[in-house]
């Protein structure tokens, strides 16, 4: 990225890029405090003089570039700036270290609140698309993703989930450590932390953290993760995480959240009203947590195949088909506004409905012309090729074109490009 996303001009700075984040933090549930030691490791992008990081609402105590004591910082509402030592020529490697602490709360965005959320009886991040500097100090750009070690240390009565693979909880004096550690490449709003009153299980490979007394239901209600993922996996190809999460909040949410590696559902999530919502999650392991967006404006290669994924499931599952659910929804899409492009939605309508929608519909529309096998050939080059990877739109046309021919790629342009909604083309013969 050459300068700041135009989707979040305030976020991020381009003039370097995050290898990895080292967390160590100290949390209190009952007083909602953080305190936080955050090692920033990064590579200049060119030559530099200072570095922005975002950090929203903690103050900063002290700060060291490779452990010089003379780093001069300045702090304002929204950001970190760092005076070098001494300045950087492109391609330096170089750390920060931050000490801050405070009272994390969610940021005001154009978005809703996002970020560090305090719960009745614990807490939890939600950072899609800029909440991550509520919690720590980062380069919030989608494109600089890194690698993450994330300590959590708190009462004892407590569990923690968090982005990484875990190891075992330390436990001493009334608190215990939690250290998990991500050797996958992930965007700040994709590193989450989970704090709560949670009984962990396992159902197959895949962690379950819920309330005591949610358990058994929580249990009853993702028992078909494993299989969920078995069928991505020979549909998308392989899972591509270190790990598989699920957690379960006390609270209501208004929405179910992923993360890398990991996905949350709030108390009001475990009915038949919401269980598209299950796969529609556990599909952005393989598209927006590994396939991964350069850029804010190509959303819809997120929300389009994780939406396409629920129409997957619903299929592969016994439920209505792929066909069925496309033409209802196109439907209902043809009933509503034809005010939207979305290959750029603008930032106000990034998480329109209608760009996840019409998203999965693109995809079926591609299904419909080229038929079966050649849309899972499409995909599968797909998340191979971008495996932990950055794309955007042009990226995803150019692998259609390599796969499936020029005409093929031609189907997408007025389904992305323009706002009045297509037909789509006739359903395959089954």
């Amino acid at each position: 990225m050459i300068g700041p996303d135009p989707y979040t001009p305030r976020s991020g700075d381009a003039s370097y890029d995050v290898v990895s984040y080292d967390l160590d933090l100290r949390y209190r549930v009952r007083t909602n405090r953080l305190e936080g030691r955050a090692v920033v490791n990064a590579v200049a992008a060119e030559r530099l003089r200072s570095v922005r990081l975002d950090l929203i609402g903690l103050r900063v105590a002290r700060v060291r570039v490779d452990g010089d004591a003379r780093t001069r910082f300045q702090q304002d509402a929204a950001s970190l700036r760092v005076t070098l030592p001494r300045p950087l020529e492109a391609g330096e490697e170089f750390s920060i270290e931050v000490r801050y602490a405070g009272t994390p709360r969610p940021r005001r965005s154009t978005w809703g609140t996002i970020g560090w959320e305090e719960l009745e009886d614990g807490a939890l991040v939600a950072s899609q698309p800029i909440g991550a500097p509520t919690w720590f100090p980062c380069n919030d750009r989608p494109d600089d993703r890194a690698r993450y070690r994330i300590a959590v240390t708190t009462d004892n009565e407590y569990a923690v989930a968090a982005t990484g693979v875990p190891r075992s909880p330390v436990r001493s004096g009334g608190l215990a450590r939690w250290e998990f550690v991500s050797e996958v490449p992930t965007a700040t709003y994709l590193a989450a932390v989970h704090v709560g009153p949670y009984r962990a299980t396992t159902l197959g490979g895949v962690r379950l953290f819920a309330p005591a007394a949610l358990l058994p239901a929580a249990r009853a209600w993702f028992a078909e993760v494993p299989r969920i993922l078995d069928c991505f996996s020979a549909a998308f190809g392989p899972y591509p995480q270190e790990h598989c999460t699920v957690v379960v909040t006390p609270d209501p949410l208004e929405i179910p959240l992923e993360a890398q590696g990991l996905v949350v559902f709030g108390a009001n999530h475990l009915v038949p009203e919401a269980a598209r919502l299950v796969p529609h999650e556990l599909a952005h392991q393989w598209f927006g947590n590994s396939v991964g967006l350069k850029r804010w404006r190509d959303i819809w290669l997120n929300e389009g195949f994780a939406c396409f994924a629920e129409w997957v499931w619903s299929e592969a599952s016994g439920g209505p088909d792929i066909a069925a659910l496309a033409d209802a929804h196109h439907s209902r899409l043809a009933a509503l506004p034809q005010d939207l492009v979305i290959a750029d939605p603008g930032p106000r309508r990034m998480f329109d409905d209608r760009v996840y929608k019409r998203g999965a519909l693109t995809l079926e529309a591609l299904r419909r012309t080229v038929g079966r096998d050649v849309f899972w050939d499409v995909v599968r080059t797909w998340t191979r090729t971008h495996r932990h990877g950055l794309v955007t739109t042009a990226a995803f046309r150019d692998c259609v074109e390599t796969v499936a021919g020029p005409a093929a790629a031609a189907v997408l342009g007025p389904w992305l490009d323009a706002a009045p909604l297509p037909p789509l083309p006739p359903a395959l013969a089954r």
